[in-house]
C-alpha cells in the first residue's frame, strides 16, 4: 500500500512540556479505532489508565512486552513501540518520542515505525523538532506542526546539594551516584524519592507518587526521568554533564540537556535548570540552545532491515546486517537480539535444531526476549538457549515444573534493595515469557503468578528505598508544617511526644529530647514541629515548677539541678565556691523570658538550700555579732568550715561572751587546734559542700562519698583539699573526721593536766574509741597530734611531747614598741658607700718644664 492511500500524515514537533501527547490522545479518541505507541511501559500504562477512565475498560487494550490486557472487542490500543500489533488495521496511529530513532540501541524500531506504521485515516508522529529535516526527507507529503513550549526554561547556575530549592530533581548517570546523592539529601533535607531505570514500573510509580504528594521535596534520578515522567518539578540540577552511552563516556548534547532539564516547569509554570556545586557551570552555547529551544537537526537515524531471510541462521544474520540504501538512514549496531542469535548459533545442538522455517523463526522469537537484567549477551544467551531447547523438544511448550522452579527462586522479599532489583529484573523476563500463550500451558495462571511476584518485589523495593532514603517522620512533619495549620500533638504519661501521629521524642522536664534514631537531617523538621506543638505544654510546666516546694528539686553530683527527676539547670562557677551561678540550658522551646523565670526561681531554691544545709557558712548572720566574730565567720566560710586556731587567734581572743554564745548557736566550735562546725560533717552537708567545691574547680565529684563516716577505710582516695572541705585529716593511711579528732585531743590534754601520761591497753582503746581506729594505729595518731607513744615492758603505754622545732607563739596584748635603730657612722651612710664604688679621678698631667737659660747680667750703671 503506497503512502498516497493514507489520508493524512502529521508530525507534531516541539520541546518538552508542549502537550503533544494530550493532543494525540484526543485525536485518537475522535476515531472509531486507534493505536498509539509509547517508548516506555510506564508511559503506556499511565495513558491506558487515563483512557480507561474516559471510555471504560471494555474498549481499551494495553499491549506491552510484559503486560497484555485485551478485551473482547477493543477499539483503541495503547502499546509500547516494540509491542505494537501492526497487523491490526486502525483508523488512527501515533508514535510518541519519534526522535528516539537516533538512539543506538532502540532507534531501528522507531525508524521502522516511522517508515512503515500507518493508520487508515491519520498517522501522527510526536517528538523533538530536531527530527523535522529527516521526517520531511523520508516522508515528503508529511504535514509538520510545531508546538511551542508552554512555559519558560531558564538556566540558574550551580547550586550546592544542601541548598537546592524545594521541588528539585537531581540527575546523575550511575546508580552509585544516585545512591550517594540520595543519602546526602536524606541527612540534610529529610529524604528524597529515587528513580532509576532498573526499577519496576510499580516501584517507580510509588516513588513518583511520594514526590508528587509532597511527602518529600526532592527527587534523585538517572536520565530515566528525561522521558515520560510528568511531575511538578521546579528545578533540575545535573550532578554530571557526562554519561556512559554503552561504549564510552561522552558529554551530554544540548538536546539531551533540554530533554532532561525540560522536566522542570509544567503547563504554564516556568522552570529552571543548572548543576550541582561540584560540577561547575554549563557551556554558554548549550545554555543558549536550551533556553531558545534551537538545536542542530539530526543528520541520520538508525535502521535495520525488516525483510529477514529465514532459510538458515547464516542467511538470517546476513539479512540483519544489510546496509540501508536511503540517505539519512544509518545501519544500527548489533542489537541484543542479534548478539544473542550470534551466541546461540555457535551452540552445535541449537544450530542443528534451528533448521527449517518454523524452527528458525522460533529461535528468532526467543532471541527477542528482552534482557532486563542487563548482563553480558553470553549470560543472557544461556538462559534463552535453555528456553529454545525446551520449546524445540517439548512440542513448543515450556515444562511446567521447570518454569515453576525458576519462579520459586524469585518469590521471596528478603535481602537488600540490590537483591530485590536483581529479582525484579529476572521476574520481568518470565513475565514477558508468560505473555506468549503459545509457549506455556495455562498462560493466564502464569501471567497472574509472575505479576503477583513482580508486584510483591516492587512493593518490597519501594519499602527498602523509603527506609534508606526517606525519613518518613520528617516527611510527614514537613508536609504538615508546609500546610501551616495547627499541629496535633500528644504527650503520653511517660512524657513521650507525638505530633501528627509521629513519635518525635520525649520531654525531659523542660527540654525536648529528640528520638535517638533521628539522623541529623531530620532534626530540623522534628524540632520545628516540636517547637510549634509544645510551647503551651512548656508554659504549663513552668507554672507548676514555680509553685513546687523544696522537695521537688535535687542537686546531682555533677552540679545539675533536677526538677521531679529531670534536668532543668546546672550550677556553674560563681564569685566564690559558696556563691555559684545557675545556668538554664538554651532550648528552642524556652525563650529568654521563660529562662529568666526558671533561673530566678531556682536561685531562690538554692539560696534556701544552702542556708539550711550549710548554716554557719551562709549569710545573713546575727546583727549582734561583733566585728571579730564576723571576721572569723568570713574566714571560716572561705575555708569551707575548718580553720586552725592559730589562724584566727587575734579574732578569737577578742570575742565576748555574747559572741561565743551566738557562734555556738550557729554551730561553730572553737576547739583545741581547729575552729569548725560539727553540723557540716553530716552526710547532706558533706555532699553539698563537695559539689560546690567541685563545681568551682571544674572537677568531677569523687565516686566515693564520706556519708558522714568518722573514718574512711584504707584505699579511699580523696583529693587532699576536698578531704579538708569534708572535714577530714590524714592519719597514716586513713582519713579521720575532724570533730572526732578534736575529742581525742581534748582527752589527751585533760590527761596532761592530770599528769596521767601512762596508759593501759584498755585506757588506750577507750581514748581512741571516738576515732574508730584499731590500737595498732595508736602511734600514728599520737605522732599526728605531736606526741611520741612508747610501749613499756609491762605492756603499758607512755607518751610525751615529741621533740620538734620551736615555733614562736603569738603574744597576748599589744605588740612591744619597736627598738630604736642603732646610730649610723659616717662610713655606713649610703653616700659613703656610693663614694667607695666610684673610682677616684685621674691626676691632671704635670705642666711641661721650661728650659733654664741663664739670665744676662744687667750692666751696672756707670757713674757720670
Amino acid at each position: 500500500m503506497s503512502l498516497s492511500e493514507y489520508s493524512q500524515i502529521t508530525a507534531v514537533l516541539g520541546p518538552t512540556n508542549t502537550g503533544k501527547t494530550h493532543l494525540a490522545i484526543e485525536r485518537m479518541l475522535g476515531y472509531a479505532s486507534g493505536m498509539i505507541g509509547f517508548p516506555l511501559r510506564l508511559l503506556a500504562r499511565e495513558n491506558y489508565d487515563r483512557i480507561v477512565r474516559l471510555k471504560g475498560p471494555a474498549h481499551v487494550a494495553l499491549i506491552t512486552g510484559e503486560e497484555r490486557i485485551i478485551p473482547l472487542h477493543p477499539r483503541w490500543y495503547v502499546c509500547t513501540v516494540e509491542a505494537m500489533p501492526l497487523q491490526r488495521s486502525v483508523e488512527f496511529l501515533a508514535i510518541d518520542e519519534i526522535q528516539l530513532a537516533a538512539d543506538p540501541d532502540r532507534g531501528h524500531v522507531f525508524t521502522d515505525r516511522l517508515l512503515h506504521a500507518r493508520g487508515r485515516s491519520e498517522t501522527m508522529f510526536l517528538g523533538a523538532e530536531t527530527m523535522k529535516p529527516l521526517i520531511r526527507q523520508l516522508i515528503p507529503d508529511v504535514e509538520i506542526i510545531t508546538r511551542p513550549r508552554l512555559s519558560q526554561l531558564t538556566y540558574s547556575g550551580p547550586r550546592k546539594l544542601t541548598r537546592l530549592p524545594r521541588r528539585s530533581a537531581v540527575v546523575a548517570f550511575s546508580a552509585q551516584d544516585v545512591y550517594s546523592i540520595a543519602e546526602l539529601i536524606r541527612r540534610t533535607r529529610g529524604g528524597t524519592a529515587v528513580v532509576l531505570g532498573a526499577l519496576s514500573p510499580r516501584t517507580r510509580n510509588a516513588q513518583v507518587a511520594m514526590f508528587q504528594a509532597g511527602e518529600v521535596e526532592h527527587l534523585v534520578a538517572t536520565d530515566a526521568i528525561g522521558m515520560g515522567l510528568n511531575m511538578d518539578i521546579d528545578h533540575v540540577a545535573f550532578a554530571a554533564l557526562r554519561k556512559f552511552d554503552g561504549r564510552a563516556p561522552r558529554d551530554l548534547s544540548a538536546a539531551e540537556v533540554a530533554q532532561i532539564g525540560g522536566r522542570a516547569g509544567r503547563h504554564l509554570n516556568d522552570g529552571t535548570f543548572g548543576t550541582t556545586g561540584d560540577v561547575g557551570g554549563i557551556d554558554a552555547d548549550i545554555i543558549e540552545q536550551v533556553e531558545s529551544h534551537q538545536f542542530p537537526p539530526l543528520q541520520g537515524i538508525f535502521w535495520r532491515n525488516r525483510d529477514l531471510r529465514f532459510t538458515s541462521i547464516e542467511a538470517l544474520l546476513g539479512s540483519l546486517g544489510k546496509a540501508p540504501q536511503t540517505p539519512g538512514l544509518i545501519r544500527t549496531r548489533p542489537a541484543d537480539d542479534q548478539l544473542v542469535l550470534e551466541a546461540l548459533a555457535r551452540e552445535p545442538d541449537i544450530a542443528q535444531s534451528a533448521r527449517g522455517l518454523g524452527q528458525l523463526k522460533l529461535l528468532w522469537e526467543v532471541c527477542q526476549i528482552p534482557d532486563f537484567r542487563k548482563v553480558q549477551p553470553e549470560t543472557h544467551a544461556r538462559l534463552l538457549g535453555q528456553i529454545f531447547r525446551h520449546l524445540a523438544s517439548h512440542g513448543r511448550r515450556l515444562p511446567t515444573d521447570w518454569l515453576a522452579g525458576h519462579l520459586a527462586g524469585l518469590d521471596r522479599a528478603d535481602g537488600d534493595m540490590h537483591a530485590l532489583m536483581d529479582r525484579i529484573a529476572s521476574i520481568r523476563i518470565w513475565t514477558y515469557v508468560s505473555q506468549r500463550a503459545d509457549w506455556i500451558l495455562d498462560a493466564a495462571h502464569w501471567q497472574e503468578r509472575t505479576r503477583a511476584i513482580e508486584d510483591m518485589l516492587s512493593d518490597a523495593l519501594h519499602d527498602r528505598l523509603t527506609q534508606r532514603f526517606v525519613d518518613v517522620r520528617t516527611s510527614v512533619l514537613a508536609k504538615s508544617l508546609k500546610q501551616g495549620g495547627p499541629l496535633l500533638a500528644a504527650i503520653s504519661g511517660n512524657d513521650s511526644v507525638s505530633v501528627e501521629g509521629q513519635y518525635l521524642g520525649r520531654l525531659d522536664g523542660l527540654t525536648f529530647v529528640p528520638d535517638a534514631s533521628d539522623s541529623h537531617s531530620g532534626n530540623r523538621a522534628v524540632l520545628n514541629a516540636a517547637s510549634k506543638a509544645l510551647r503551651g505544654e512548656i508554659s504549663r510546666r513552668i507554672g507548676i515548677l514555680r509553685q513546687d516546694g523544696l522537695d521537688a528539686f535535687t542537686l546531682a553530683d555533677d552540679g545539675e539541678i533536677l526538677w521531679r527527676g529531670s534536668v532543668v539547670a546546672r550550677l556553674v562557677p560563681g564569685p566564690t565556691p559558696l556563691r555559684p551561678q545557675i545556668e538554664v540550658p538554651a532550648d528552642d522551646l524556652l525563650d529568654s523570658d521563660n529562662r529568666t523565670l526558671v533561673r530566678r526561681h531556682l536561685e531562690g531554691w538554692l539560696k534556701e538550700q544552702l542556708a539550711r544545709t550549710l548554716k554557719p557558712l551562709i549569710e545573713p548572720w546575727p546583727e549582734r555579732l561583733s566585728g571579730p566574730a564576723r571576721g572569723m565567720l568570713y574566714q571560716l566560710a572561705e575555708a569551707f568550715g575548718a580553720l586552725p586556731v592559730t589562724q584566727v587567734h587575734a579574732q578569737s581572743s577578742s570575742l565576748s561572751k555574747s559572741d561565743r554564745d551566738l557562734l555556738a548557736h550557729l554551730g561553730v566550735k572553737i576547739g583545741a587546734e581547729m575552729v569548725f562546725a560539727p553540723r557540716l560533717y553530716k552526710p547532706a552537708a558533706q555532699h553539698l559542700s563537695g559539689i560546690l567545691w567541685c563545681v568551682a574547680r571544674g572537677t568531677p565529684v569523687p565516686a566515693v562519698q564520706p556519708n558522714g563516716r568518722v573514718t574512711l577505710p584504707v584505699g579511699t582516695v580523696l583529693p587532699p583539699e576536698l578531704a579538708k572541705v569534708w572535714g577530714y585529716r590524714a592519719i597514716g593511711d586513713r582519713w579521720v573526721r575532724l570533730d572526732a579528732l578534736e575529742t581525742v585531743i581534748a582527752a589527751i590534754r585533760q590527761r596532761n593536766r592530770d599528769k596521767a601520761t601512762t596508759l593501759g591497753n584498755a585506757e588506750l582503746g577507750q581514748l581512741l574509741s571516738p576515732l574508730g581506729l584499731p590500737a595498732a594505729m595508736a602511734p600514728a595518731v599520737f605522732a599526728t597530734l605531736g606526741y611520741q607513744l612508747d610501749k613499756a615492758d609491762d605492756g603499758t603505754w607512755t607518751y610525751a611531747p615529741a621533740v620538734r622545732q620551736r615555733t614562736e607563739r603569738p603574744r597576748r596584748g599589744p605588740p612591744p614598741p619597736p627598738r630604736p635603730p642603732a646610730p649610723v657612722t659616717e662610713a655606713e651612710t649610703p653616700f659613703a658607700v656610693l663614694r667607695s664604688l666610684i673610682p677616684p679621678p685621674a691626676p691632671p698631667p704635670a705642666p711641661a718644664r721650661k728650659r733654664h737659660r741663664p739670665r744676662k747680667a744687667k750692666p751696672e750703671p756707670q757713674e757720670s
